[in-house]
């Protein structure tokens, strides 16, 4: 029998692109797209700029680009700093099963190894589709949370093949790559527990970073620890406490569809198990009378999953976010936000908005408990029922389980495009911003990614 790793290095090494229906090649450019927005975004954040400093202080002697900056770093601290881009507005795609996370986090690894290689088009493509169906196969397998693990430790996996997959190591390398990655790079779940630090953005762009690293290593001849998810000192032992199979990978024989066709875009700046509570706070704000918020507000209810509650309503800091990070993993923060203001975007978790006291003490009415319907559903719905109970006693209500954007109501290419227009807007002049979303939506057809990435530089 192979091991876990040969099996996930045999799937990566023989998945072409040709294996990839005309569905699935569109999937990919949206979600990219949906990525390269987000990084565009996110350019500005002090993050992003710690990152392009540092990617500033590396030379190459195979350079690559650092998008919005432009600036030639060495693979690694390419793929650092743009995975801290994309991540940090946490406006990037999700998917959610078992464990929860980001894939497009992986989209970075992509991206750098691909440029590295001086790949097409259809091989970055091909790796992003690579790195999603790995991330949601080992998510679908097992939660790791419950033993303090990160979910970027299973991203450092799909990272790790996308990039030796773009930069077409052999599968005696890939194994290798694997190997030392996931021997070496174990993350902490604490990164997302209480009050959340700049680290939860960047969590995910530094698994990335060790990817590169270890197929940096392997491509030179460097072996890693094996067997090592089945040893006695492997994964299975210390993540996950128990053995786990996958389920059939996508485009194998048997017809499985990819997994990247459950990932779900995000319709707020906010995390993934909240998009559904925001939706419905402004369901339930459009039935009130507009006079009536916030002062007649007594009671906000919210009843969903488990796993929403723990993550984004689990800690005290939830309920009075001292920084960005928490408030966009807040629960309370986020309804109190969409009531209050009619909308969610990521200028509502600036520090002027942290320090209003009638944005905190709307938030300080918030109730969150535990729906066994939501549980049922999950983790093909995010079930939120969302109840405000007015001083008077009227009661208003809103119920929704696929937010504007989960793969079950999805956004159709047009606000696909709006949503990266308003991102890249912000760095990008129109014309410039036109030309780039025409190179991605031609993607398949480039040669490599020169143009791509000439397009995203901000003067």
């Amino acid at each position: 029998m192979p091991t876990l790793a040969e099996t996930l290095t045999a799937y990566a090494t023989s998945l072409r692109y040709d294996d990839l229906p005309p569905e699935t090649v569109h999937l990919a450019k949206r979600l990219i797209i949906d990525s390269i927005g987000c990084a565009l975004g996110g350019y500005g954040s002090e993050p992003a700029r710690v990152a392009r400093e540092l990617a500033g202080a590396v030379t190459s002697t195979n350079p690559v680009t650092v998008l919005g900056s432009g600036q030639q770093t060495g693979l690694e601290q390419a793929a650092f700093a743009n995975g801290v881009m994309i991540r940090y507005l946490d406006f990037n795609d999700g998917y959610t099963s078992n464990e929860s996370g980001h894939p497009s986090d992986s989209i970075a690894a992509a991206l750098s190894a691909t440029e590295a290689a001086d790949g097409s088009g259809k091989r970055f493509i091909l790796a992003t589709v690579l790195a999603y169906e790995i991330f949601c196969r080992l998510c679908d397998a097992v939660d790791i949370k419950p033993r303090g693990f990160d979910h970027v430790t299973v991203g450092g996996a799909a990272s790790t093949l996308a990039a030796a997959r773009a930069l077409k190591l052999t599968p005696q390398q890939t194994l290798q790559a694997l190997n030392l990655n996931v021997a070496s790079n174990l993350a902490l779940y604490q990164t997302r527990i209480g009050d959340v630090s700049m680290w939860k953005g960047c969590a995910y762009a530094n698994a990335t970073r060790n990817a590169m690293f270890a197929v940096m290593l392997a491509q030179r001849g460097i072996t890693g620890p094996s067997p090592v998810y089945e040893g006695a000192g492997g994964y299975f032992h210390a993540v996950t406490g128990r053995p786990f199979e996958l389920e059939p990978f996508g485009g194998q024989s048997n017809g499985q569809p990819f997994k990247i066709a459950e990932c779900s875009i995000k319709r707020f700046p906010l995390g993934q198990y909240s998009q559904t509570v925001a939706q419905a706070a402004l369901d339930v704000r459009e039935q009130m009378p507009q006079e009536s918020i916030p002062g007649d507000i007594s009671e906000i209810n919210i009843a969903t999953l488990q796993t929403a509650v723990n993550i984004m309503a689990g800690d005290p800091e939830k309920w009075r976010p001292a920084n960005r990070e928490t408030a966009d993993h807040s629960m309370p923060y986020t309804a109190a936000v969409a009531l209050l203001h009619g909308e969610v975007q990521s200028r509502h978790f600036n520090d002027e908005f942290l320090a209003d006291r009638p944005l905190l003490e709307l938030a300080g009415k918030v109730k969150v408990s535990v729906s066994q319907e939501a549980n049922r559903r999950a983790p093909e719905a995010m079930l939120c029922n969302l109840e405000v109970v007015t001083a008077s006693g009227q009661r208003y209500s809103s119920q929704v389980a696929h937010h504007k954007g989960h793969y079950k109501n999805p956004l159709t290419d047009a606000e696909v495009e709006n949503k990266f227009r308003s991102l890249a807007a912000t760095r990008l002049p129109t014309p410039q911003t036109n030309a780039l979303l025409e190179s991605l939506w031609r993607l398949d057809q480039a040669p490599n990614l020169n143009q791509l990435l000439r397009l995203t530089r901000v003067e």
